[in-house]
């Protein structure tokens, strides 16, 4: 019964130890399926940084930080120049457009 206990522990120590100095911030990004979290993720992971896990369900991502290293406007600039709109950047027209179809998600127009 403690076995399980202290692996979940690790788990979590060996996280945070990936990411020193991290924040993390609920945020809207706009997708819809596998293929956009793939790319979600990637376009807004960067080692010791940033790690983006996004819920495709409910259209937000967890983003956790290095506060010294990057910015959350950073991570979600990058984000949308892969194509996906959110709550602070809207994804180029060109980009946006080459997406592939299933990805394609409904566009909110920005003011």
């Amino acid at each position: 019964m403690i076995l399980p206990v202290m692996i979940f522990a690790m788990g979590i120590t060996s996280c945070e130890a990936q990411i020193p100095n991290a924040k993390t911030v609920k945020v809207e990004i706009n997708g819809n399926c596998g293929m956009c979290k793939k790319t979600i993720e990637k376009a807004g992971n960067k080692k010791k940084q940033s790690e983006v896990d996004w819920d495709s369900e409910t259209k937000t991502a967890l983003v956790t930080f290095n506060e010294k290293k990057t910015t959350l406007d950073e991570v979600l600039e990058r984000i949308a120049n892969a194509g996906y709109d959110n709550e602070k950047y809207q994804a180029p027209d060109d980009v946006y457009n080459k997406l592939h179809g299933c990805c394609q998600y409904d566009r909110k127009l920005k003011e």
